[in-house]
Order: structure tokens, then C-alpha cells, then sequence
């Protein structure tokens, strides 16, 4: 069995592969590209942040940041390891656009965001009159690459990720391993053939695709 990750994981990652009987094939689908953007004020009060890359442009930058409303635990704990205080954290975009509807609506937030961000939490803010601007921190492309071979599993980390591979493959019969619901909405485009983790972290991703096959070898 030969699985695809179509990012390049850590050797800590590689490791949940390790006397699986699975073979890994890697390469990165996207490219991320950090923008020398710019912040006048001194301090924010309320970011919005939905992923690593933006973490780690306002780590890079050195911002000083009240309060962070995160999706996505990795990336509160990596903001946290940096000394940022968290107020909310949740697994997507749509559920902390809700907390904010219904716990922060009388405050004002800067949502530091990707080119390619997704609709979901921006739109309910606006949808809701809660003031916010948007500020773009990194620029996603797409690293489109050909492979002649088929794979059993193929690990999707982000739509952008699924639009990537989809642009010179077809999914056929792999299974598409997805590590959350707006990243199986993109991969429902090119297959049914789909299996979500059941926590959207790259390391629970990994144990969905181990477990899957284990069971698979045991019937």
C-alpha cells in the first residue's frame, strides 16, 4: 500500500509510519510565500488567526497582541510557546466565527489571513455587523506536479492542497484522507471516495490513514 502526502511532513510525523507496512510518498502542494506587510499600530487587541503561517508571520514580525482567537489547536499551541495569550481556540473557521457572534460582538478584531483564505468566518462576521479588518500576511500558490502512478491513500491538508494535486492528477480509486470537513468539501469535487480524521491535526490525520488500512488488512 503506497500513501501520498501532499505535504511534507516532520520526521516526528513520518515516525506514526514507521512498521505499518505503508510506503510514503511526499512533496509539498502549495507554496507559501510571506508578505512584507504593514501594521501601523502598536498593539492589537483582538486577532483573528486561522492558521501556522499566519502564527508565524506575527511571530516574525514581533506584534504585540492582547488577545488570540484561533482555529486550530496546533496553531494556538505554537502561538502560546511564543507567549500569546489565547482567548478562544476551535477546530474551524465557521465555529469561531459563531463564539464571536455570540460572546465578542461588541468588540473589534484584525483577521490576519492568506490570499486564499477561506469565506466562512469573514462572511458571518460581516453578516453579523461585527467590525473587523483584514490584513494579508502570506501569499498560497500552487505547486502543480504530475505523478504516473496511482496511490492507495492520498492525505489532504487544505483545499488549496486538493485544487493543487487535482490540477494534473485524478483521484480514480485512491482513498482521499482529509484532515477536516472545508478540506473533504474541495476533495467531494473528484471523489466520494473520502475519509475525515476525526481531529484536524496532521498527526491525527496520519492515525486515521494507519488505522484505515490496519482494519483493511485484518478483514
Amino acid at each position: 500500500m503506497t500513501v501520498l502526502s501532499t505535504k511534507k511532513l516532520s520526521l516526528s510525523q513520518k515516525n506514526l509510519f514507521l512498521n505499518t507496512g505503508l510506503s510514503l510518498v511526499e512533496y509539498d502542494a502549495i507554496n507559501i510565500e510571506f508578505l512584507d506587510f504593514e501594521f501601523p499600530e502598536k498593539e492589537i487587541k483582538n486577532a483573528i488567526i486561522t492558521s501556522r503561517s499566519s502564527a508565524k508571520a506575527i511571530i516574525e514580525r514581533q506584534l504585540k497582541i492582547q488577545n488570540c482567537f484561533c482555529v486550530g489547536e496546533k496553531t494556538a499551541g505554537f502561538l502560546k510557546k511564543h507567549n500569546f495569550n489565547i482567548r478562544e481556540v476551535s477546530d474551524y473557521g465557521s465555529d469561531l466565527a459563531k463564539i464571536i457572534t455570540e460572546k465578542y460582538r461588541e468588540d473589534n478584531f484584525t483577521f490576519f489571513c492568506g490570499n486564499l483564505r477561506r469565506e466562512e468566518l469573514p462572511s458571518v462576521l460581516k453578516e453579523e455587523g461585527i467590525e473587523f479588518q483584514e490584513v494579508e500576511v502570506y501569499k498560497t500558490s500552487l505547486n502543480k506536479q504530475s505523478f504516473p502512478q496511482e496511490f492507495d491513500g492520498i492525505m489532504f491538508y487544505s483545499p488549496s492542497g486538493v485544487k493543487s494535486f487535482a490540477s494534473e492528477n485524478k483521484i480514480k480509486e485512491s482513498t482521499a484522507f482529509c484532515i477536516g470537513k472545508t478540506t473533504a468539501k474541495e476533495a467531494e469535487k473528484h471523489t466520494e471516495n473520502i475519509i475525515i480524521a476525526t481531529k484536524p491535526s496532521i498527526e491525527n490525520l496520519i492515525v486515521t490513514v494507519v488505522k484505515h488500512y490496519k482494519q483493511k488488512n485484518l478483514k
